[in-house]
């Protein structure tokens, strides 16, 4: 029987060759797993995160195992084996790190993705995180990563920093109306599912400090295919619980798949794209706000200066403190609710050092926070305010 990774590999390079019938054809022949087959075919159909083969591990281990998980995802079935609650899963990836069998894997969205391209009833578009700045090497620009996926069969390529500007706006203006006091404060970003998530499920009573907003990846959906309808979409970036967001029930409309950047680091090797070589085709998205979302302290620092363009004479400043990886997150949290903050804009990302530190990144995370701040810097303005200097 093929291991999951020996099924995937398969699965992933007849499906780029445009020969998966083929390739099923073979495997009904053969000794598989079904359930994996389905699972890497009907993704949407399971959690975000898979389990690929029976625990070995005592009982006693596997519930310990499952009851370390941070939103109660996880549980033992009744042969004793971890199981996945897919209500309850955010994807944040610990459990497929902490598993030492790896009979944990994350969803993979490629077949179905290169099979909405392939159908070509609908064009499909790839909208792209801030953090993807260097990932595929240094010399892969966005104008290059653009051509690559052209190539790959994409209608074109949107970066989701632009729809970060917009939310940079809308919580700077926010901030400027409702923050009047010492005592008040704003929660942010909904850029971060595993943050929105921990203070929906743990710290419920600080919702209302949070603008009510939906994140950029959903945004950036929502308006391609509002201006294209029948257009299709698939987020790229270095984060698994982008893909629970991506099927939360009242915001499902917008994104149709999510890949990691190392999934498409997989197609391109087996489409044989080398995106360092590709032609430029540059445009311009975003201001130095949008794109520096993709590291720790990138949010707070976008509307810090957009506040400040805004309403240069304001007498209560943004006084802003972050806390990246979920223990941090827990920690800030709870000093606020013990009143041990003065901060009035609070930030939170669930990985540490920001998306850039995501689970599927590709680089170290130190070197991603420089580039992110360098594409910052070459930014044609440095704030989406509508106000000039």
């Amino acid at each position: 029987m093929p291991t999951f990774n020996a099924l995937y590999d398969r699965l992933v390079r007849a499906s780029v060759n445009h020969k998966t019938e083929e390739e099923l054809e073979k495997l009904r022949q053969e000794d598989f797993d079904s359930h994996q087959l389905d699972c890497l075919l009907n993704p949407e159909k399971y959690p975000t995160v898979w389990r690929v083969g029976d625990c070995n591990c005592s009982q006693e281990e596997a519930a310990n195992c499952a009851g370390k998980c941070l939103f109660d995802a996880l549980y033992t079935d009744e042969k004793g084996n971890v199981a996945v609650n897919s209500k309850m899963c955010v994807g944040c990836g610990a459990c497929v790190e902490r598993c030492k069998a790896k009979n944990l894997v994350e969803s993979k969205d490629i077949l179905p993705t290169l099979a909405m391209i392939h159908r070509g009833d609908a064009p499909v578009y790839a909208i792209v995180a801030p953090a993807v700045i260097s990932q595929f090497t240094e010399e892969v620009t966005p104008g290059k990563l653009r051509t690559a996926l052209k190539a790959l069969g994409f209608t074109g390529m949107v970066e989701v920093a632009l729809f970060a500007d917009i939310l940079t706006l809308k919580e700077a203006l926010e901030f400027d109306a409702n923050i009047l006091t010492d005592r008040d404060y704003q929660l942010t970003s909904c850029c971060c599912p595993m943050w929105i998530a921990m203070l929906r499920r743990v710290y419920k009573e600080l919702m209302p400090h949070v603008p009510a907003a939906v994140s950029p990846m959903i945004a950036c959906g929502r308006v391609i295919k509002r201006l294209e309808p029948g257009a299709k979409v698939v987020f790229i970036g270095p984060c698994l619980a982008k893909k629970a967001e991506a099927r939360e029930p009242d915001i499902a409309d917008a994104v149709d798949y999510v890949l990691t950047f190392q999934e498409v680091r997989d197609i391109f090797a087996f489409a044989d794209i080398h995106p360092e070589k590709m032609a430029e085709d540059n445009r311009e998205h975003s201001s130095m706000g949008g794109r520096i979302y993709a590291r720790a302290g990138g949010v707070s620092q976008a509307v810090q200066d957009c506040v400040q363009r805004l309403n240069p004479n304001r007498k209560i400043k943004v006084h802003a403190v972050q806390a990246s990886g979920v223990p941090a997150c827990k920690q800030l949290l709870n000093d606020l609710k013990e009143g041990k903050l003065d901060a009035n804009f609070l930030e939170g990302m669930g990985c540490v050092g920001g998306c850039v530190g995501g689970p599927r990144a590709l680089i170290d995370k130190e070197f991603a926070r420089e580039e992110v701040d360098r594409y910052g810097e070459e930014a044609p303005a440095p704030t989406p305010s509508i106000i000039s200097m």
